[in-house]
C-alpha cells in the first residue's frame, strides 16, 4: 500500500515520501481502516522536524520512533479484531492516532478500538478528518480544563485555527459569551462561528468583553502573567499556544512559568497534552450532528502533495484545518466479520 513514511527528523520537504509500505496487521483489540482522508495539524510538522527538541524525548532522539506520521483520518472499516464490539466492518469512522502509533497518512491503518468512532453522518470524510485531533483538543480544553458553563464570559485568542475554530463553537454550546481573537482577514469567519466579538490581534483590544471567567490562549506568546489580569477573580486560563522562539523547550517556559504563578493568584492557570479517544469523538459526532458546530476546511491536498500541505500549516497563515485525500488502492477484498490476525 500506498504511504507517507519519514525516516529522519527535517524539512517535511526533504523527509517526507510516498512509498510502498507493507500492510498493517491488527490484533484482537484492533481495527484496520480504509482512510478516505486525514489532515495535517501543527502538531504533525512539530513531530517531523523534532521542533522543540525536547519532543525527542517521546518520539525518538536520533530518528523518528514512528515510521508513518499522521494524526487524523476518517475512512472505512476492513477488518475487526475478534474482541472488538463498538464497530464492525463497513462502517465510516475517524479517529485520532496522535501518539498511539501516529500513521495515519497511509491507505490503510490499524487503530485501537479505543480511539475509533462511528462518524458524523452529517460530515464529508474529508470534513470528518479535519475534526479528531483538534476537536478533542478544543472539547477537553472547554469542558473539562477551562470548565465553562452557561453565561460565562470567554476569550479564545487563537479562534481561526483548527482548534480554535472548534473551541469557539464548543463554548457557544454550552450558553458561553465568547470573544475570538485572530488576524484581521479572519474575522469575518469567527464572526460566523457565533463568537459576540472578533478581534483583531494587530490593533484591538483584548479587553474588550473582559473581564473574562475562561481564556484558551491556542496562539501567541503572551505570557500569563499578563493574560491573568483580563480575568475574573476565580478565572481558568488554559495554555495550549505552541508559539515560541525557543527551538529547544519550545513553550514549555512559559507554560511552567504560568503553573508557578498559578500557586500565588486566584486565578487557575493550567495546561495539558490533548488524549484523544472513542468517547469524545462520540460526543464530538453529537455536537456535530446537532448543528452545534461544524469543521473549518481550509485548503485541500493529495497524499501526493503533503510536503505542500505541511508547509502551508507551518505558515500558520491558514484558517481552520487543511485535508489531504487518499485515494486508496482498491483491494478487492470485502468486509470481512472478524480477524484474529497479528
Amino acid at each position: 500500500m500506498r504511504a507517507i513514511t519519514c525516516k529522519r527528523y527535517g524539512d517535511p520537504v526533504d523527509v517526507l515520501h510516498v512509498d510502498e509500505v507493507e500492510e498493517p496487521t491488527i490484533g484482537d483489540r484492533d481495527v484496520l481502516v480504509e482512510v478516505t482522508a486525514t489532515s495535517v495539524n501543527p502538531a504533525d510538522w512539530h513531530l517531523v522536524r523534532a521542533t522543540p527538541a525536547i519532543a525527542r524525548l517521546s518520539t525518538g532522539l536520533r530518528r523518528p520512533g514512528f515510521r508513518i506520521p499522521g494524526s487524523d483520518l476518517a475512512g472505512r472499516v476492513l477488518t475487526v479484531g475478534a474482541a472488538v464490539t463498538t464497530v464492525e466492518p463497513g462502517d465510516e469512522v475517524y479517529a485520532s492516532t496522535f501518539m498511539a502509533g501516529f500513521g495515519a497518512f497511509a491507505e490503510r491503518v490499524a487503530v485501537p478500538e479505543g480511539l475509533v468512532a462511528t462518524k458524523p453522518t452529517n460530515l464529508t470524510a474529508a470534513e470528518a478528518a479535519a475534526v479528531p485531533l483538534a476537536g478533542s483538543t478544543a472539547l477537553q480544553a472547554v469542558r473539562d480544563h477551562a470548565r465553562i458553563a452557561a453565561g460565562d464570559r470567554v476569550l479564545v485568542i487563537g479562534a481561526s485555527g483548527g482548534v480554535g475554530t472548534f473551541a469557539v463553537q464548543l463554548a457557544r454550546a454550552v450558553g458561553a459569551d465568547v470573544t475570538g481573537v485572530c488576524s484581521a482577514a479572519n474575522v469575518p469567519l469567527v464572526a460566523s462561528l457565533g463568537a459576540t466579538r472578533a478581534l483583531d490581534y494587530r490593533k484591538d483590544d483584548l479587553a474588550d468583553g473582559g473581564p473574562y471567567d475562561a481564556i484558551i490562549e491556542l496562539a501567541g506568546t503572551t505570557p500569563a502573567s499578563r493574560l491573568r489580569r483580563l480575568l475574573t477573580a476565580g478565572g481558568r486560563l488554559v495554555q495550549l499556544s505552541g508559539d515560541s522562539p525557543n527551538r529547544v523547550v519550545g513553550p514549555m517556559g512559559r507554560i511552567l512559568a504560568g503553573r508557578v504563578l498559578s500557586a500565588f493568584v486566584p486565578q487557575t492557570i493550567t495546561s495539558f497534552t490533548v488524549r484523544p479517544n472513542a468517547a469524545d469523538l462520540a460526543e464530538l459526532r453529537r455536537h456535530l450532528e446537532a448543528g452545534d458546530a461544524r469543521p473549518v476546511v481550509g485548503r485541500s491536498f493529495d497524499l501526493d502533495d503533503i510536503a505542500t500541505a505541511f508547509t502551508h500549516v507551518e505558515s500558520g497563515h491558514g484558517a481552520g484545518k487543511t485535508v489531504v485525500s487518499i485515494a486508496a488502492a482498491a483491494t478487492g477484498d470485502a468486509p470481512t466479520a472478524r480477524s484474529t490476525t497479528r
